[in-house]
């Protein structure tokens, strides 16, 4: 099983510009590949020959053979690599069960992230050691890491990335499957909002804050470069990329930088503890993209991340041998009394402002038929639990 491990490196002045052309070749591969791409499926349909169609191998084979002097100079896998990730592109665009996968297109020095991968990489004495080419004459370096990696096993692929503070490698190790966690018959249900996460801590409810202090305070700067930086291309169009300019933004990718590994931080240390602490867990199948579509809120359903929660969940569940269960979208577990079942249709529908027929406020349930009178996301975990202790039993 696969386990991936993201790791600060510390080139030297060589290696560093080992990496940068490195980075620069994986990008003229990419697009190369999309070229000779592009033409031969042109001249399949001038031909109306479906089996002339481009492949993988086809596209590959056309770059090997009409390689410059200088590229024998560069690592071969950057090229093979760079083809496969363009082949694994045009089957995600055309994959009906991927609608919102965009055809790919030319990558540019200026907008696309730096970064290559290469599968013949290696640790030697807590260090990288990249895969040398042939044609290359120079000094070679290995890569000083920041730690070590965190499983033991065999580094099948290693993703050189350039971010905003420096150079980072994502080691993908082949690792055998963990000792099972200990049973556990607790039933834990999440429900997703907008700022927080609500579930069940045995008896008693908990939230786990979204949007920290934090967090806002640096949208807040995030807001504030984004301004600089419009009005010094406003000012000047043409000629804006000044010294201030790169500064700013500069400062603007390392605000993102902080957001990102805030909120990393945060969604592994909350999904490990929940899949840790039980047996099964419920979460929704929140439609996301329909609910971006309230201009309103689709900043801050963006930045509460239910997809990347999501995708934990799943990870995580599967790597520790717990059970996990989506519930359908279309369950009402806002609508529906965890009492007595009675689910709200028509005017008596409780909506983000609550209530406006009998008066109730966002954070309020009542219950109609029972006279319960309980807070909403508490009410939508037990229903969770209730679905996942009745998918159980059926």
């Amino acid at each position: 099983m696969l386990r991936t491990h993201k790791i600060r490196c510390y080139p030297n002045a060589t290696m560093r510009r080992v990496l940068e052309h490195a980075c620069d070749y994986r990008r003229y591969c990419y697009n190369q590949a999309l070229a000779t791409w592009n033409e031969l499926y042109d001249a399949s349909v001038v031909l109306a020959d479906k089996t002339a169609r481009p492949n993988e191998r086809q596209v590959r084979n056309e770059l090997v053979n009409n390689k410059a002097d200088w590229q024998y100079r560069r690592s071969a896998r950057i090229l093979q690599l760079a083809v496969h990730d363009l082949a694994q592109a045009w089957a995600n665009f055309f994959n009906p069960e991927m609608p919102e996968h965009r055809k790919p297109r030319f990558k540019s020095k200026k907008r696309s992230r730096c970064s290559f991968k290469t599968d013949r990489a290696i640790i030697v004495n807590g260090k990288l050691r990249l895969d040398k080419p042939h044609g290359y004459r120079d000094r070679w370096y290995d890569i000083r890491l920041a730690e070590k990696p965190r499983w033991q096993g065999t580094v099948k692929l290693a993703a050189v990335v350039k971010e905003a503070d420096g150079y980072y490698v994502c080691l993908s190790i082949d690792v055998s499957q963990p000792e099972p966690l200990p049973a556990s018959q607790h039933v834990c249900g999440v429900d997703a909002n907008i700022g927080q996460f609500v579930y069940n801590d045995g008896e008693a409810m908990s939230a786990i804050r979204g949007l920290t202090e934090q967090l806002v305070s640096l949208y807040h700067r995030v807001s504030l470069y984004q301004r600089r930086l419009a009005r010094k291309r406003l000012a000047n169009p043409k000629h804006f990329r000044s010294n201030n300019y790169r500064a700013t933004k500069t400062k603007l990718q390392r605000t993102y930088q902080k957001v990102t590994r805030i909120q990393s931080d945060l969604l592994q240390k909350f999904t490990t503890m929940l899949v840790k602490a039980n047996g099964t867990l419920a979460i929704e199948d929140l439609d996301v993209k329909h609910m971006k579509m309230n201009k309103r809120l689709a900043k801050n359903l963006h930045r509460s991340l239910f997809g990347r929660f999501k995708v934990l969940m799943k990870d995580k569940a599967q790597w520790y041998g717990r059970q996990l269960m989506i519930v359908d979208r279309f369950y009402p577990s806002t609508q529906r009394c965890s009492r007595c079942g009675l689910v709200k249709t028509g005017d008596d529908k409780l909506t983000l402002a609550g209530n406006v027929l009998h008066g109730t406020k966002h954070h309020e349930f009542h219950c109609y038929g029972c006279g319960a009178q309980l807070e909403r996301d508490e009410n939508a975990v037990q229903n969770l639990i209730q679905y996942a202790q009745g998918q159980a039993m059926s």
